[in-house]
């Protein structure tokens, strides 16, 4: 099975220092490429000068995430990818337990290790943790990460599963299956566009796995930061474009009107805690979400009425309301609708 691991860089040169002689040397003997987004770093002159092994794809433009992926793996010939981040640290032996799942089960498209913060490396890393989920309005969280809480990591999510996303920080995907789903939604540029992906994929009937016996380190926040309005703005947008886009419940039209009520909540929330910036981006998420709706729509009638399910609660509650902030203390994740 030919393997080929993908690194989207844009002026990540200190990362790539970092972390990238530990992805040659433990991927060996699959192919590494690193896919640059134009950087101005002298990213691709060190990647010549250091890592000639190393497959090197220049994008003319920065394209994001989502379109710097499309457009660089068109070069590579292969059986499955790995989307891993320029800031992840991998350990020995991370890509076996990957490569091994799909050999085993071909009804899996896709799936992650278990994510661990690099900064913290007893604890879950935010994007992506154990296994993503999302609940009845379309929230994502995860096994290990349940919004903003962290969990220690205890081996008590060292059972494999089927999720219903995997991230984007270290994805492992099948290339053909990538192809046929169209890639990654260029109109989302970055971020929730792994779990948009997932989502497509689930509906087609195919399975996504987190595989907890490889394990990485995320660093997280190295390209942009967590505390950034500009991914606040991705993320209030970005989700609501993904429901309209791949919800089959029969419910769309409800979702929507309940996430713009719950996403006004989250406005006050950002006015009372003076992060002016962030209540704005929630602003104008919803106003550009509302300039797309003829493009999204578009997209959703050719996606055609394939449904493909959800937890059948409310994390927002759960987490919030009931101050249940560990993954193991929401009802059931096989609990779906």
């Amino acid at each position: 099975m030919r393997v080929a691991v993908a690194i989207l860089n844009w002026n990540g040169k200190e990362l790539l220092q970092k972390f990238l002689p530990e992805v040659v040397r433990t991927s060996s003997p699959h192919t590494v490429a690193v896919i640059d987004n134009a950087s101005e770093d002298g990213s691709v002159q060190w990647m010549k000068e250091h890592h000639p092994e190393v497959q090197l794809i220049e994008n003319k433009e920065n394209l994001g995430f989502a379109g710097g992926y499309n457009e660089g793996l068109k070069s590579l010939d292969t059986d499955i990818i790995v989307l891993l981040n320029s800031d992840v640290e991998v350990t020995e032996n991370w890509l076996d337990p990957l490569i091994e799942e799909f050999v085993s089960n071909e009804k899996v498209a896709a799936c992650q290790p278990k994510i661990l913060d690099q900064l913290k490396k007893s604890h879950f890393e935010y994007a992506g943790a154990c296994g993503g989920f999302l609940d009845r309005y379309g929230y994502p969280y995860c096994r290990g990460r349940v919004f903003d809480t962290l969990e220690a990591d205890s081996g008590q999510y060292d059972t494999p599963m089927d999720v219903h996303w995997a991230s984007g920080a270290c994805l492992a995907i099948r290339k053909e299956i990538y192809e046929s789903m169209g890639g990654l939604d260029e109109d989302l540029f970055a971020h929730m566009e792994e779990i948009d992906l997932c989502w497509r994929i689930r509906r087609h009937g195919l399975r996504v796995r987190v595989i907890p016996s490889s394990v990485v380190y995320h660093m997280g926040g190295a390209t942009l930061s967590g505390h950034s309005p500009y991914k606040s703005y991705l993320n209030f947008r970005n989700n609501l474009i993904m429901i309209l886009k791949n919800d089959r419940s029969g419910t769309t039209l409800w979702l929507i009107w309940v996430r713009m009520v719950m996403d006004a909540l989250s406005f006050l929330r950002f006015i009372a805690q003076g992060r002016g910036k962030h209540a704005w981006a929630v602003l104008k998420a919803h106003r550009d979400f509302y300039g797309t709706l003829s493009k999204t729509l578009s997209k959703r009638r050719k996606l055609g009425r394939a449904h493909a399910a959800r937890s059948n609660f409310s994390a927002v509650w759960w987490y919030f309301g009931k101050k249940r902030e560990r993954f193991d203390e929401l009802p059931h994740p096989h609990g779906t609708s």
